[in-house]
């Protein structure tokens, strides 16, 4: 089924190395905004720069595909000090496509990381990559989110 997951973790953070090598992902492809850090938030907090390093400490390559503006995605990914493709118009697969030649892995090692079911998870289905969902670090308030979000009830997966 398109809308879902083939993993589900609480958040990004309960995603180990070990997880990881244990299914063959060499390297995950991370939504932005309410999975590395909150909406909008252009710091990232503490708990995901140390996921982040045991990642890499671990040779998983990483990064970053947003649907977000240039605008946004640069400074942050700087400061994580990873690659990214903004604009990555998910659920479509530009963006995955890209990131997956830049990152020079195949799909079958290859997983995509958000918490949206209709951008995040559908796009990774869409392309042929493994999907991992992780709960929303924080509810968003406005109203175009709110409505996504009751549209997507039916299909998370229960905490």
């Amino acid at each position: 089924m398109l809308f879902k997951p083939t993993y589900v973790f609480d958040k990004v953070g309960d995603i180990t190395p070990e997880f990881l090598h244990k299914k063959h992902i060499k390297g995950l492809l991370l939504d932005l905004d309410n999975t590395l850090t909150t909406h909008n938030n252009p710091i990232p907090p503490k708990s995901s720069l140390e996921w982040l390093d045991r990642m890499k400490a671990a040779g998983i390559k990483l990064m970053i595909v947003s649907n977000n503006h240039p605008e946004r995605v640069t400074p942050f990914a700087e400061q994580l000090g990873l690659d990214f493709v903004p604009e990555g118009k998910k659920p479509l697969t530009f963006g995955y496509t890209k990131a997956l030649k830049k990152l020079g892995i195949e799909n079958r090692h290859a997983a995509a990381v958000g918490d949206q079911i209709f951008t995040d998870i559908l796009g990774s289905n869409l392309k042929g990559i493994r999907s991992i969902f992780v709960f929303p670090i924080e509810p968003e308030t406005s109203l175009p989110f709110r409505f996504k979000r009751a549209c997507e009830k039916p299909f998370l997966p229960k905490k």
